[in-house]
């Protein structure tokens, strides 16, 4: 059987040609050349066209596109080899029409737009990439060339000079882009790529806030957690302390009985009967003391008023909170502008005050304590400027700063 393609004894590729073998050997250094039987395979993409020299790369086209159907069309490009074609293209035209018509079949360079080319090349493209990508991208912009060669970067081929049949009908290169298309066509990428990192900045700024409240949560509740841990230890420890004092006590009382025993045995008395009635203790008549009870300060009754709301308000840890920092509110409002009215007058009708002071009991009395009184039929709560006392404000402040930062304020 004829030889129908050339086969390099280095790398084992499979040629066309006495050109293609040049050009391989041009590229590689090969130089080891051998008629071969085997056909080069001509494998072409049913979805893209795009022809395949062999397995391997019908592999990678499917593998980087997802394509998977290919015509072979191997036996109709399977004809003996020519040996005789000159490898030098220094040819006369009846030269070329003689060799032509000695062989079935002659491989070309396509034509591409030289200007686009030029510009791939300025880009820093070799020409055979160049010329590959110019072809199959359909030989019509610098951008769908540029973006051939980035979806092709790892084909086998991708630096082999394209061949085309002379018979066959190449399609006449569309007009290059005039310089004032090329700079809107520019501008137009220059503006896609900015809306696109804003939106990615936009995207990565909302993901930085999720995470930062994320973190702010994850940060609260593990303080809860420490606190009430905090508590609880303190609670058992408490505990243990009692629980210690009340066995030692009972060491004390079974040592007394002990040494009351032994001394009763010494004395030759009988042990004594433990059901025998214990004489009562005499009633002793209570004496009133003559001293006076010193009243409450104002300090303690705010601090009283605040420990009720929050037993009061037990199960609502987050209410309770959030009212003593209202009150805090309103106390600092009316000594920091206590020439200001609008400051020393609160609505008792208002929905927000109500939700967070009104409807909690005691959030009223401790503004009472701080002053306030009820005007106009209870509709207000007003602070009179003669009788703001700078001193009992700066006691509320002090004891509802105690209330919202110890976490232990009303536990026992």
């Amino acid at each position: 059987m004829a030889g129908v393609s050339l086969k390099c004894g280095d790398c084992g590729a499979l040629l066309k040609s006495v050109q293609e073998a040049q050009d391989h050997a041009d590229l590689t250094s090969h130089s080891n050349f051998s008629e071969s039987t085997e056909p080069v395979l001509n494998l072409v993409c049913s979805t893209c066209g795009k022809p395949c020299r062999s397995k391997t790369e019908s592999d990678l086209h499917t593998k980087r596109t997802g394509h998977t159907e290919f015509a072979d069309k191997t036996s109709e490009a399977a004809k003996p080899i020519s040996l005789e074609v000159p490898k030098a293209a220094a040819e006369t035209d009846d030269d070329m029409d003689a060799s032509s018509s000695s062989k079935p079949e002659e491989m070309v360079v396509p034509e591409v737009d030289k200007k686009l080319l030029e510009e791939l090349e300025a880009m820093g493209f070799p020409t055979a990439r160049a010329t590959r990508a110019l072809h199959y991208s359909g030989n019509g912009s610098l951008e769908a060339a540029v973006n051939w060669v980035v979806e092709h970067e790892n084909d086998s081929d991708i630096d082999l000079m394209p061949l085309v049949s002379v018979n066959s009908e190449v399609e006449a290169p569309k007009p290059s882009l005039t310089p004032e298309e090329v700079r809107i066509k520019a501008q137009e990428l220059r503006e896609r790529a900015r809306k696109k990192k804003e939106e990615e900045e936009k995207r990565m700024e909302r993901e930085k806030e999720k995470e930062r409240i994320r973190v702010g949560k994850e940060l609260l509740e593990a303080k809860r957690i420490e606190e009430e841990n905090e508590r609880k230890r303190i609670m058992a420890l408490r505990k243990a302390e009692k629980e210690e004092e009340k066995r030692a006590r009972e060491k004390i009382r079974q040592k007394l009985e002990e040494d009351k025993a032994e001394r009763r045995r010494k004395l030759g008395l009988p042990p004594e009967d433990p059901s025998a009635a214990k004489p009562s203790a005499p009633v002793v008549e209570e004496k009133k003391s003559m001293l006076p009870v010193r009243p409450a300060t104002k300090t303690e009754q705010m601090r009283e008023c605040l420990r009720s709301l929050k037993h009061n308000h037990k199960d609502d840890d987050a209410r309770v909170k959030r009212a003593f920092q209202t009150l805090l509110t309103y106390v600092g409002n009316a000594a920091k502008n206590s020439n200001e009215e609008k400051f020393r007058k609160i609505r008792l009708t208002n929905p927000s005050f109500q939700e967070r002071v009104g409807g909690l009991r005691g959030g009223i009395e401790f503004l009472e304590l701080c002053g306030f009184e009820k005007i106009e039929g209870g509709e207000f709560l007003f602070l009179p400027k003669d009788k703001v006392d700078m001193a009992v404000l700066n006691s509320a402040g002090s004891e509802l700063n105690s209330a919202i930062n110890n976490p232990f304020f009303g536990v026992l």
